[in-house]
């Protein structure tokens, strides 16, 4: 089983049996860092990981919304919606009162 993917044999279990074994999640988590799908009355409730693990989202996720505002502004560049910098702070210089 690759890190990351869900084992839905072991990383979907009740808040109960969280509270129970916690020590033991957290060296599941630690281990295969994968996160732990926590279910209330047999619906998923929420989902624990391993600090290091979320950092890993957090900072894909960072990297996904750079690479889309870059391909957004190459988009806008090839439809030519885009003006001179130096339009753009004339009029936000003018905009805000602030001197030349």
């Amino acid at each position: 089983m690759r890190s990351g993917w869900l084992n839905i044999t072991s990383d979907i279990q009740s808040l109960t049996t969280f509270r129970r074994s916690s020590g033991d999640f957290m060296k599941q988590l630690k281990k295969t860092k994968r996160p732990v799908v926590l279910t209330v009355n047999g619906k998923a409730a929420a989902v624990v990981q391993d600090a290091e693990a979320y950092q890993r989202l957090l900072d894909i996720a960072a990297r996904a919304d750079a690479n889309e505002g870059i391909r957004q502004g190459l988009e806008d560049a090839a439809h030519g919606r885009t003006r001179p910098a130096r339009a753009f702070f004339d009029e936000f210089e003018a905009g805000h009162g602030l001197p030349r």
